[in-house]
Formats: structure tokens, C-alpha cells, sequence
């Protein structure tokens, strides 16, 4: 006997909340086995190209992860403590550096003196909340990482999960197809297959611009001779995930810096800018239609509000469920579009607009 339309929404809502809770309730927990899962996601495509060349699953699985261990292992003796430690400089160092940006321009540009106390008052208001947040930031970063699982396992238990995982990975797609009420199984199937092409083409896409931005304006930076320029680079070219706020915080910071640490010298200066400027172009006009594609819809506005609601809910591990799960409700939302829009319901009455806009979300 088929079950019904409103029972089966009953079933699905209940497991949406079911996954909700637990999500809620073991955060922390999870984790190591979500970053591990996400590890597995982007390295099957290289174990499944490797086996197609004739390598065996485990050893292609056991390379890359060797690979992928060897890397971190490098990033953690050379570019993570070098990052860190400038960080926690920049914070400590807020206070003293925005006073003395109130000196510079009160010498500089005297009819400020007007509302010298105010805007004094303001800089050191701002220098103490940089201080606090900054380490009210580091302690919570700390926290999400570690949690109620110490940071030395968390380092053990995913990539374990993630060298399990990519090796049964074919046996767990077929496994879960295999659970697909089979009423809804080849709708399910295409979803399933919009998603993943949205997820691949998004973020493994941006993770590698974001890569190669990171790199560039750390880089070029440090070229420059730019106080604090590995630390900007480095957090510049990582929260370009969301379009443009990379570079509009990054930009912000080092030209800020540049004009404090080379008043006087515009060719520095102007370095700095060109730099960013270098660097959105090759964002916008060759790295993201290259490497990421420009038909994956997903709008950054509707990225930005996914990481903020799930890491304000569900911590660092909502953030990192938040781009897939994005990815997930904007194909859900454009089928369900798509099926309003062929239904009676819509079309009874008149005929349907003979264009529309771009409906990425």
C-alpha cells in the first residue's frame, strides 16, 4: 500500500529534525567525523581517476592520504605558527598602533583638531575591542576545535575516518541508493546528482581559489615589506570563499597598515593596492570562471546567511556543514520551483512570462 503524500512530509520532518538534534547535541563529537567525511568528498574524485589508471583503491587511497598528511604536517612547522604568531601580534598590538594613527593624523592634518577627544577616544575604544575579540576569537577557535574531544584526537580520528571512508566510499554510495523509498528513487537520484555538482563545483572550486589567493597575497605582501602581510594575505585569501569579503577586509587592513608604516613613500603604498587590485582580477576574470564555473548558482548572499546561521547555531561544525547543506536547499528550492511552475495551480488563468531572471540561490 502506497503511503501517502502528507504522511511521507511527516516522515521526512521528523528526520530532518531527528538530524537537527543530534546535530545540536553532539557538535562537538562530530566533528572529526565531518571534517573527515569532507576530506573524503574531495579526494574521491583523485582515487577514482587513480583507479581508472590501473591503481588499486587502497593504494591509490593510501597515497593520497600520505600526500595529504605530508602537507599539513609542512603547513604546521612553516606557514601555521608564522600565521599565528603575527595574529596574536596584530591584536596586541592594536591598541598601540590606532593611538598612534590618531598622532599621525592630528600632525598631519590639523583642522582635525576639532574632534581630536572624540576620535581619540573611538581609536582606543576600537584598539581595546580588536584586543578583546581577538582573544575572545583565539579562545573560541580553540574550543570548537577541540571541544569535548582533545585537539590530539581530533588529529588521530579524521583522517582515520577519512582513509575509511574513501576506501568503502563506492560500497556507501551504493548502500545509501540502495535505501532510496523507491517511489521517489530517480527523482532522488537526479537531485542527488544537482547537489553534487553544485557542492563540486562550488567548493571544491573555491577551496582551490581560496588556496591560490591565500598564497598570492601572502606572498606578494611580504615582497612588499608589509607589517603583519603574512597573517592579512593568508586570512585575506581564505575568507574569499564568500565572494569579495576577502578582499574588502584584506584590502581594508593592509592598505590601512601601508599608509601608516609608508607615509611618505607612495610607491609602497601603491603596491599594496595594486596588489589587491592584481588580485580581484584575477579572482573575478580568470581563477573563479576557470576553477569554480559559472553555473553553479549559488548566490553569496544566501552563502554568507548559511555560515553565519549554522555557526551561530551549531559552531565551527555547523560551518562546515553549511556550504553543502546551501548547496542542497538551493537545488531543493529551485525543483520545488520548477514544479510549482508546471502545476495547475500556476498555470490555470493565463499564460506563464516569457523570461525571467536568474534565480541562483
Amino acid at each position: 500500500m502506497a503511503m501517502s503524500s502528507d504522511l511521507q512530509w511527516r516522515y521526512w520532518a521528523v528526520a530532518a529534525l531527528g538530524f537537527a538534534a543530534v546535530l545540536w547535541v553532539l557538535g562537538d563529537v562530530l566533528l572529526p567525523f565531518v571534517t573527515g567525511a569532507a576530506i573524503a568528498y574531495f579526494l574521491n574524485p583523485l582515487v577514482t581517476k587513480l583507479t581508472r589508471a590501473g591503481l588499486p583503491r587502497a593504494l591509490a587511497v593510501s597515497v593520497l592520504m600520505l600526500a595529504l598528511i605530508g602537507v599539513v604536517i609542512l603547513a604546521g612547522l612553516l606557514v601555521i605558527p608564522a600565521v599565528i604568531a603575527q595574529a596574536v601580534q596584530f591584536t596586541q598590538a592594536a591598541p598601540d598602533l590606532l593611538e598612534r594613527l590618531q598622532q599621525f593624523l592630528s600632525a598631519r592634518f590639523p583642522n582635525i583638531q576639532g574632534v581630536e577627544d572624540a576620535l581619540q577616544g573611538s581609536l582606543a575604544a576600537m584598539g581595546e575591542t580588536i584586543k578583546e575579540r581577538g582573544a575572545a576569537l583565539a579562545q573560541g577557535v580553540w574550543r570548537s576545535v577541540s571541544g569535548v574531544v582533545s585537539a590530539l584526537i581530533f588529529l588521530v580520528i579524521t583522517p582515520v575516518v577519512a582513509f575509511y571512508l574513501l576506501l568503502d566510499w563506492p560500497r556507501v554510495v551504493k548502500g545509501a541508493d540502495d535505501l532510496l523509498p523507491r517511489q521517489h528513487a530517480p527523482v532522488i537520484r537526479d537531485l542527488a546528482g544537482q547537489i553534487d555538482r553544485s557542492i563540486a563545483g562550488f567548493v571544491r572550486g573555491q577551496v582551490t581559489v581560496c588556496l591560490i589567493l591565500a598564497a598570492y597575497y601572502a606572498t606578494a605582501l611580504g615582497l612588499v615589506g608589509l607589517q603583519f602581510g603574512l597573517a592579512i594575505g593568508v586570512v585575506a585569501g581564505l575568507i574569499s570563499f564568500v565572494p569579495y569579503i576577502g578582499a574588502i577586509i584584506g584590502g581594508v587592513l593592509a592598505i590601512g597598515i601601508a599608509l601608516w608604516q609608508f607615509w611618505g613613500a607612495p610607491g609602497s603604498i601603491g603596491a599594496v593596492v595594486i596588489i589587491f587590485a592584481i588580485g580581484q582580477i584575477l579572482e573575478g576574470n580568470i581563477l573563479v570562471p576557470r576553477i569554480v564555473g559559472n553555473s553553479v548558482r549559488l548566490h553569496p548572499v544566501w552563502l554568507l546567511f548559511a555560515i553565519s546561521a549554522f555557526g551561530m547555531l551549531f559552531g565551527f561544525t555547523g560551518m562546515l556543514i553549511a556550504v553543502p547543506l546551501a548547496a542542497s536547499v538551493g537545488v531543493l528550492v529551485r525543483f520545488g520551483l520548477s514544479q510549482y511552475l508546471a502545476s495547475s495551480l500556476y498555470q490555470a488563468g493565463g499564460p506563464a512570462p516569457t523570461s525571467k531572471e536568474d534565480d541562483r540561490l
